[in-house]
């Protein structure tokens, strides 16, 4: 009998995407480039935010840090990805899949709290404009980002701890290109009841419920609007919402229909896709939303870019 040792197993083999070896290196340019933009466009955000006084609201804030939560959630993923992909040998050791586990939970829920606060946000900017500034003080701000932060590391702590407690001592490869809780559950040699039970509860926790609450402010918002209906009040609702609508409907579409809704065959190369989805290409897409959508974020850049000018000629 094999005792309950961790250590058995002292690496994990990452299969990766399912691409065709001759489309190997079109594909690596591919994520390259997609990478390298989500981490341009997330720090420019960060920047323009930081520079620009006029971006210094409790929306912005908020903004400021979901586009350091999506530059970290996709850099917990896609370094290792382009690594493996040049790699004979796509590993990954069993501390450092542990650890990817931890910032994959803790950044994937902060961009998720943070969506719920720019929905509160919104919802009390276009519901109730003349108490917008008494409503959403410094402080409380301040409180919902720490509440996201220190939410979040207890779930990902938790997890990470269970997972840690589970021991593996016969296949070690992993059908997907990062540690994923779920493939790893499957590879397990001991009992997986509790993290299963955990994953159920906490994940009506910290996926249902926020998605439930900005169900709930659009809700609002649209029903403020419909009692006073005007061209106006629609184009600032519009102009105001739609980029966080876009972004929101960007995450919550794939993870619910990667994690709430499988497929019957229980697809590899589907999941594969839809993780891809809310790793990578969520993460790049935000800047350009944002940016495109958002007069704030335009005028903004254009402020920045006249002063560089200036302090450059002068």
């Amino acid at each position: 009998m094999i005792g309950k040792n961790q250590t058995v197993i002292s690496e994990f083999v990452l299969l990766g995407l399912p691409i065709d070896p001759e489309q190997r290196d079109l594909f690596y340019a591919l994520f390259l480039v997609m990478y390298v933009t989500t981490i341009v466009g997330n720090l420019l955000i960060i920047i323009l935010i930081r520079l620009d006084s006029h971006l210094h609201t409790p929306m912005y804030l908020f903004l400021s840090n979901l586009s350091f939560s999506d530059l970290c959630f996709s850099s917990v993923t896609m370094p290792k990805l382009l690594q493996n992909m040049q790699s004979q040998v796509p590993s990954i050791p069993y501390a450092g899949c542990l650890t990817q586990i931890y910032f994959f939970l803790f950044f994937g829920d902060l961009g998720s709290f943070l969506l719920v606060a720019m929905a509160y946000d919104r919802y009390v900017a276009i519901c109730f404009p003349l108490h917008y500034t008494t409503i959403m003080s410094p402080k409380l701000c301040l409180s919902l980002v720490v509440l996201s932060w220190v939410l979040t590391m207890f779930h990902a702590m938790l997890h990470t701890l269970l997972m840690a407690g589970l021991w593996f001592c016969a296949d070690n490869t992993i059908p997907h290109f990062f540690c994923d809780m779920s493939a790893l559950l499957k590879l397990a040699c001991s009992d997986t009841q509790v993290n299963e039970l955990v994953i159920f509860i906490m994940g009506g926790l910290f996926l249902i419920i926020p998605f439930l609450l900005i169900i709930m402010s659009y809700a609002q918002i649209v029903s403020s609007i419909l009692k006073v209906p005007s061209a106006r009040g629609i184009r600032k609702a519009c102009s105001t919402c739609g980029s966080h609508l876009s972004v929101v409907s960007l995450f919550y579409g794939t993870v619910i229909g990667l994690y709430l809704c499988p497929s019957t065959n229980n697809s590899t190369v589907k999941e594969t896709v839809m993780a891809v989805m809310y790793t990578v290409v969520t993460p790049m897409l935000n800047p350009f939303i944002y940016s495109l959508r958002n007069r704030d974020m335009k005028g903004a850049l254009g402020r920045v870019f006249c002063r560089m000018k200036i302090t450059f000629f002068v």
